[in-house]
């Protein structure tokens, strides 16, 4: 009798509505029962309530909290309108990543009874049950449906089935039990030699749209990325236990040398030996299944943490005389087309230790094929060179925000390719996993040797609240229909130039740099000074990496997350025109000279010494050349002594502005060609807070 196939991911796609509404039912119920059965495997309530490790909450937690899940996201999305239970909704919401293998948090908590969570479980089974069969059902299922929220729990109860396999697996033994739904591998020989496979270079083309899923998706799997990938080799296998303990033999444990910081710190802290999954018994050795230990398998993938790979391919690379190191996901990708291994069967049992197709546990990686390689897929998972980061293009969605931001700070390594207990989602190639350096989970390595350096990119979101908001002031959206303010200004500037010279133009006060950007389609070269180093970097960023990625306040503590690029403008193509530096206006270096253009927008009111600046300006300028200044005229203490103001005071009893100011301090060096213009400005504070302002502007020709 064929063995029955655990029910993939649905496709969203589909001709008959009430055929996928049954296909979504079944995979529904067989997920939360497959979920519940890994359960049986402890042996008391006492397993529910001790943690397996310090770093993470005990099983009754992981136990209510899938079920809560669904029933929390369904009422955000208003799929349902009341809770089952608050406090439990509540108490099972949060708290699944610690924060380093160092965050030992004794944070106690009145958990519920196991028989209570169960019975919340039925409960929350019914409410989804229900949702399921009345909800209106239209093909295809898009990121906006509210059966995209169906699926998003399934599938997180997907991924908590596999977490919580490895916090079982670390669990005592006296608190488990083998049960025949959860049998593992018994196969066992000699691991084989390993070797290097070529693969040749390609270009990989990563990211799904999102306005057309194939199956359900999390966040971070959509966008764009294309890379080109220079060839290089791997290892035909999984790194063994065999290969592995060469490594631990040659007292790679203890050999500080090869361990970078951050592994260092691990080890020591973990007095870390050898692999956590392997037992010493005298002078053999175990290892660790999830229910059982059991003599060594030495042709089974060892399973490590990213610490210990890389310390692995540091010493591989000593003893070999070559460039080991772990694949970056654009490798890994390669490899896997290479290979035909992203396109395996899904409808049948899969060709791969994957989806729990075959055991409950590794087996040896001599076991499955793909192409002149083994285990591209499945197995165990393959930690990466890359820390995680967005594809362009990236959004969140609006129900799960934080799934993937809080794993764009460089320390959440991506894993690829899956492991024996890997479903659904967790199985595709496109799927992007990524855990902290020190985590476990069933994964470990191959090796690749190539003389290209491992390419990182930059996942990093700016998060300071003033640096954030005039990224948004200059590349966001427009709010209230007024016009961007520094195109707009920019495009003033270019108008009024006409036919004179446009060699080189300064804009100063530059602040995010996109007025410096907008000069350049027109000028040969710009310079940006800013005196922030903070809004320096963005500009700076922008013209290296085409791309800025930034948070803003909706409210509270609550953040929306943008992404922009110079490519959305059309003015990638300018970027090697512009450059950047920090500078105090009221004090430049005499090496910023000679410029048809300075452009100075809502600067002359947050100088400490505006009169100094405006009577040295001209010295900067060509003959001929403009000054454009645009200012509020916001004169605060703050900022500017009010002996420095420039204007906004009585002088001679009379009211004395600073158009006044300015015509007096710039009249012997330029003429103002035209009449003062209004331009608008809006800057966003949080989502229902706004600052209007407007702005003065004036046109100024160096006599």
């Amino acid at each position: 009798m064929p063995r029955p196939v655990f029910p993939r991911s649905p496709l969203l796609s589909g001709s008959d509505s009430e055929q996928k509404r049954a296909e979504i039912l079944r995979y529904f119920h067989a997920t939360f029962d497959r979920y519940e059965q890994l359960f049986e495997v402890l042996t008391c309530d006492e397993a529910y309530y001790r943690k397996p490790i310090s770093l993470r909450y005990p099983l009754i937690f992981y136990f209510g909290h899938t079920a809560t899940f669904f029933i929390n996201k369904l009422l955000l999305a208003g799929v349902i309108d009341k809770r089952l239970n608050p406090k439990f909704e509540s108490m099972f919401a949060i708290g699944v990543d610690e924060m380093s293998w160092d965050d030992l948090s004794e944070a106690r908590y009145d958990w519920p009874s196991v028989d209570a969570v169960r019975a919340y479980r039925e409960s929350a089974r019914a409410v989804v049950d229900h949702v399921i069969r009345t909800l209106p059902l239209h093909l295809p299922i898009g990121w906006e449906s509210p059966w995209w929220i169906v699926l998003m729990g399934v599938e997180h109860e997907r991924i908590h089935l596999e977490t919580s396999s490895v916090l079982i697996r670390q669990h005592a033994l006296k608190y488990v039990r083998t049960h025949p739904a959860w049998e593992p591998c018994r196969a066992s020989s000699t691991a084989p030699a390993n070797e290097l496979v070529s693969v040749p270079a390609t270009e990989v083309h990563l990211g799904r749209p999102i306005d057309a899923p194939v199956v359900y998706g999390w966040d971070n799997e959509f966008g764009r990325h294309t890379s080109a990938v220079t060839d290089f080799q791997a290892s035909r296998y999984l790194v063994s236990n065999q290969e592995f303990l060469a490594f631990v033999e040659a007292g790679g444990y203890a050999d500080e040398s090869l361990w970078q910081e951050e592994g260092a710190a691990w080890r020591k802290f973990a007095h870390a030996e050898h692999p956590t999954f392997w037992v010493r018994d005298g002078s053999q050795w175990r290892l660790r299944l999830m229910l059982e230990e059991v003599p060594m398998p030495w042709d089974w993938p060892v399973e490590t943490n990213y610490l210990e790979a890389k310390a692995f391919c540091e010493w591989k690379a000593r003893v070999s005389g070559q460039t080991v190191r772990l694949p970056t996901e654009d490798e890994w990708q390669a490899l896997c087309q290479f290979a035909s291994a992203d396109s395996l069967p899904d409808e049948r049992i899969t060709p791969a230790n994957i989806q729990l197709d075959h055991y409950a546990s590794s087996c040896p990686i001599t076991e499955f094929a793909h192409g002149p390689f083994f285990d591209v897929v499945g197995n165990v998972w393959q930690w990466t060179e890359t820390p995680t980061y967005p594809f362009d293009g990236f959004q969140t969605h609006p129900i799960y925000d934080d799934f993937t931001t809080p794993t764009f700070d460089d320390r959440h390594n991506l894993i690829k390719g899956g492991s024996w207990i890997s479903c659904g989602n967790e199985a595709i190639t496109a799927s992007r996993y990524a855990f902290r350096r020190h985590f476990f989970q069933h994964a470990g390595l191959r090796y690749v040797v190539s003389e290209a350096p491992a390419t990182l990119h930059a996942s990093h979101y700016e998060t300071d609240r003033l640096v954030s908001e005039y990224a948004e002031f200059h590349y966001g959206d427009e709010y209230f229909g007024v016009p961007n303010f520094p195109r707009a200004l920019a495009k003033l500037a270019i108008d009024a130039m006409g036919e004179r010279p446009a060699k080189t133009a300064l804009d100063l006060g530059c602040a995010a740099g996109r007025a410096t950007f907008e000069l350049a389609s027109h000028f040969a070269h710009v310079t940006g000074i800013d005196f922030s180093t903070s809004f320096i970097r963005l500009g700076i960023q922008l013209a290296e990496q085409g791309r800025l990625r930034y948070t803003l306040v909706e409210e509270g503590d609550l953040v929306a997350f943008r992404e922009r690029t110079l490519a959305e403008f059309g003015l990638e193509a300018v970027a090697e025109k512009v450059e950047f530096f920090q500078g105090d206006a009221c004090n430049l270096k005499p090496i910023f000279t000679g410029y048809d253009l300075i452009f100075a927008a809502n600067l002359i009111d947050r100088l400490y010494s505006p009169r100094k600046f405006l009577e040295s300006v001209h010295e900067r300028l060509n003959p001929g050349g403009l000054l454009l200044l645009a200012s509020p005229y916001t004169w605060l203490p703050e900022f500017t002594k009010r002996e420095e103001w420039i204007g906004g005071f009585k002088k001679d009893g009379e009211n004395f502005t600073t158009l006044d100011g300015l015509k007096e301090i710039l009249g012997p060096n330029f003429h103002l060609i035209r009449e003062p213009s209004t331009a608008p400005f809006v800057i966003r504070e949080t989502k229902r807070k706004f600052q209007h302002s407007l702005s003065e502007v004036t046109l100024w020709e160096r006599r």
